[in-house]
């Protein structure tokens, strides 16, 4: 059972050697997710300035008239502009979710070329990103933070798997190239009479491998707790929300959780948050390590492609893919 959610500083002091950090960290990582799912993540070296610019292109462009948005609207490849009432969370398994998220969104992905060779391979979702042709500076900056991002989200699976034992780099030698997703989200306030089942994001656990969140003022995250219960997520400064999705729980054989969530924007403000997800590559077979299977510990999950997980996520959740 917890109260709150834990915080773990991944800055290496002066005073201790990178072997002894590396191994206090994993030790940190691996106790908060395997007993929580998620934490707050302080000492990552990103920009505090990158980060409010972030946040400022996205107020930007939710600014911008719906039908310059809609001008990049969501395409195949899952890049683009997703509009309010365009997702639901019907596989959800933990609520009875009838409503569209209350929410709408830009999405860019990792930037692939026509010559790029997960295009060439015809690889699923592998493509160029759409840009809005209004914003002079939002690529840029959306770039920089994508780039910076995926280096800390390596880093920490990198962390994590060590921490689980995987000597042999399944983990970590899965993300070449990884599949990665920066959205920028945008909640309304929630209406005073607003029913029980209407959502921000209605409960749901993350797909992927780790999600780094990014969030606004508002606040509205929560997370659940064992006993059904759910705690809240507040915006901590200079912090990171960073959770567990559906591929490391089954990557680890259920040690590490992946914990179930929700936003509600119960703050009478418009809310903004960015999340940053990093996932494997879409090819990758995700099946327990060798190092988390034992005799009183068989293996729980079998092998999947992560492609085809991605698909019916993707078709089941988005009218853009259904």
């Amino acid at each position: 059972m917890f109260d709150r959610i834990p915080v773990i500083d991944l800055e290496r002091r002066s005073d201790g050697s990178s072997s002894a950090h590396t191994e206090r960290l994993g030790e940190q990582l691996l106790h908060a997710y395997s007993t929580v799912g998620f934490a707050y993540v302080v000492g990552h070296g990103i920009d505090a300035e990158l980060v409010d610019a972030v946040f400022e292109q996205s107020r930007r462009f939710h600014a911008l008239p719906h039908s310059v948005k809609m001008g990049v609207e969501l395409n195949g490849v899952h890049r683009g502009f997703i509009p309010m009432g365009a997702s639901t969370d019907v596989t959800s398994t933990l609520a009875t979710v009838t409503k569209p998220n209350q929410s709408e969104s830009f999405m860019m992905m990792r930037e692939a070329g026509p010559d790029d060779p997960e295009v060439l391979a015809g690889a699923y979702l592998a493509g160029p990103n759409q840009w809005p042709a209004d914003l002079a500076e939002f690529r840029g900056v959306l770039e920089r933070y994508h780039d910076v991002m995926s280096a800390l989200a390596q880093n920490v699976v990198t962390a994590l798997a060590s921490a689980l034992g995987d000597t042999d780099g399944a983990i970590a030698g899965s993300f070449d190239p990884p599949t990665t997703w920066l959205r920028l989200l945008h909640y309304p306030p929630r209406p005073a009479n607003a029913p029980d089942d209407l959502y921000g994001s209605a409960p749901h656990i993350d797909f992927g491998c780790i999600t780094l969140l990014a969030q606004d003022a508002n606040g509205g995250l929560q997370v659940q707790t064992p006993d059904e219960g759910w705690v809240d997520a507040p915006p901590m400064p200079g912090s990171f929300v960073v959770n567990v999705g559906t591929m490391l729980l089954r990557w680890s054989n259920g040690r590490l959780l992946a914990t179930p969530h929700r936003v509600i924007n119960r703050s009478g403000r418009e809310r903004y948050s960015v999340p940053f997800f990093y996932d494997p590559n879409v090819a990758t077979v995700i099946e327990p390590l060798a190092c988390c299977i034992a005799p009183n510990r068989p293996a729980q999950f079998p092998p999947i492609r992560f492609d085809e997980f991605l698909r019916h996520e993707l078709e089941s959740s988005y009218l853009h893919h259904g």
